[in-house]
Parts: structure tokens; C-alpha cells; sequence
């Protein structure tokens, strides 16, 4: 009886096995078919002898190409001995445009190139560091890569940037600017503080390019570090509406960067109810004449009182 069963489950798993081999073979020929039916590659149509070396384009362009020696770009075609990042690698095969006689039409003139062309220029090699750009308000607005960034004259020391921050980012963000002059501010004029350490001007899952943590609140807590927590009782406001629930980020007339200037109001916003009938509405700890943090002190959270009492 024993053998006999054996048997038959021993005729099962061959079956099985058969079955599995035959699917995967099926799926391997049908993977290669597909490969072969694939569209070339866009790199599958380039023409080496379209390229004629930036020692060419040097002969047309010494000025671009001296100011290039300290670019970083320059720096990694050295590294690949003269093969990386070179002029050809941004502005397309030179042949044409040589032959020519420098026809600018020719060649990619990413001076006077659309946004979306410059762009995919740009992504072409920085799209891994950059995979959200596209969907960014600046992409959406046409801002391209080049609005911010010169390739060939910009330092070294400033990223590429054509001036460094935050007047680069005045020069569109002129709503913003007013804040930091507040009597209370966070110090970006005085360069303690830059803009891309709270937004990534390449875009982001957030609102107005605020960079994506899994706390939302890091963007905050990376500098204010007493606030960070986690705490055993949690403010359920800094939670849920986080920082800026309470706080403006880049400058304010009130002392702490809070929204209102007085810090009964911001606090009854949300505990209007322990005003009325409670030692809140009566006697010196009333709260038309004791701030609510005189008391409640530990007010991002707390490890020894749920009330956040000091």
C-alpha cells in the first residue's frame, strides 16, 4: 500500500516538474521574441564619425573652452581619459555643424533651445539624482535646468549655480523674500540657512517642492533637535499638522515664528473648551493673563506628563 502511494505521488511531482519546465521554456522563447521585436536604442543610430572631439569645437569656441577647465563636467571627461562628459555629449554630434561653417541649426544650441529640449539634455545623465523634476513646478513652469545653472562659467564651489543662494531663487521668489527681513526669521540672508535645505528645487511628492521625509517634521527637527522626540506623550497637534500648524517657516512678526502673536489665541484654535468654567477662566492662572506655556511647558511632547506640564 505504502509503495503504492509513493508511486503515485512520485508520478505527481514529475508531472509537475515536467509542466513547469515546459511554461518556463514557453516563457523564455516568448521574452527573447519580444527582445528581438524591441525597438532599437536611440544610441543604435549614432554615427562615431559624427564626432569631431572638443579639440575641434575648441578652435571655434577658445573662451567657453577655457572657462570649461574647471567645470565639473570637464573634470569627468579627464577621468575617462577624454571619453565622458565632453561638448558633443550636451550639444549632439559636431560633423554637421563644422562642415557648415558653424550653422547653428546644425547642432543643439542649448542657448536658444526650449525648456523641455534643455531639460532632456540635462536628464539625459541626472535623472537618477533628479527622477521628480519633470512633475516640479519649475519643470510645469518652464523653468528649465538652465534657468538656474550654467554650464560653462559657473564655479566649481557654487554647484553650477549662475549666482549663489538665496538671490538666485529671489530672483523669481519675490513673494518670499519680504519674510526674511521680518523682525523674526530664519537666517537665509545672513547665509546660516539655504533654501534647498528645506525645499529640493527638482521636485518633490510635497507641496512647494518641501522635501519628502518620512516624518515630515525632520525638515524641521534636523536643526531644532529638543523638538524631535519621540516623546511618551505625543502633542497630537505636531502629529497631525506638524510644525507648521503653529509656526511660519521663513519669517514673522511674533517671536517664535508663530502665527499669531499671542499664544492663548494659537493654543485656543484648537482648546477653545478649557477656557470657560475651568482654573483656566479664573484667578492669576487665568488664560486672559497667564500665557498657556508658563504652564504647559514641554509643549511638543513630554516624557513625564500627559498635560505637558513642566
Amino acid at each position: 500500500m505504502w509503495r503504492l502511494l509513493r508511486g503515485s505521488v512520485m508520478t505527481v511531482v514529475l508531472l509537475l516538474v515536467g509542466q513547469f519546465h515546459v511554461l518556463g521554456a514557453a516563457g523564455q522563447a516568448k521574452q527573447q521574441s519580444h527582445l528581438k521585436d524591441a525597438p532599437p536604442s536611440p544610441n543604435a543610430s549614432v554615427n562615431p564619425s559624427d564626432y569631431v572631439g572638443p579639440e575641434t569645437c575648441t578652435t571655434c569656441h577658445a573662451e567657453e573652452s577655457k572657462k570649461f577647465d574647471s567645470n565639473p563636467h570637464a573634470k569627468l571627461a579627464l577621468e575617462h581619459s577624454g571619453q565622458g562628459v565632453t561638448c558633443e555629449s550636451c550639444h549632439g554630434p559636431g560633423k554637421a555643424h563644422v562642415e557648415s561653417g558653424g550653422d547653428k541649426t546644425k547642432i543643439l544650441d542649448l542657448a536658444t533651445a526650449n525648456a523641455k529640449a534643455a531639460d532632456a539634455t540635462c536628464l539625459g545623465c541626472h535623472a537618477g539624482a533628479h527622477p521628480n523634476f519633470l512633475r516640479s513646478p519649475h519643470a510645469k513652469a518652464d523653468v528649465s535646468c538652465l534657468g538656474c545653472h550654467t554650464v560653462h562659467q559657473a564655479a566649481p564651489e557654487t554647484v553650477l549655480l549662475k549666482v549663489k543662494q538665496p538671490v538666485l531663487c529671489f530672483q523669481c521668489h519675490t513673494d518670499i523674500k519680504p519674510a526674511f527681513d521680518m523682525p523674526f526669521h530664519h537666517r537665509v540672508n545672513e547665509g546660516l540657512v539655504k533654501c534647498s535645505d528645506c525645499h529640493d528645487p527638482h521636485g518633490t511628492f510635497g507641496n512647494n517642492n518641501l522635501k519628502s521625509t518620512a516624518d515630515q517634521n525632520a525638515i524641521c527637527t534636523k536643526c531644532h533637535t529638543e523638538t524631535r522626540g519621540p516623546f511618551v506623550y505625543e502633542h497630537a497637534a505636531v502629529k497631525a499638522e506638524g510644525c507648521l500648524g503653529c509656526h511660519t517657516p521663513h519669517g514673522s512678526q511674533n517671536a517664535r515664528l508663530l502665527n499669531m502673536p499671542n499664544v492663548n489665541t494659537l493654543c485656543n484654535q484648537c482648546h477653545s473648551p478649557v477656557a470657560a468654567g475651568t482654573i483656566h477662566s479664573m484667578g492669576a492662572g487665568s488664560s486672559e493673563l497667564t500665557p498657556c506655556i508658563s504652564c504647559h511647558t514641554y509643549i511638543h511632547g513630554s516624557n513625564i506628563n500627559p498635560a505637558f506640564l513642566r
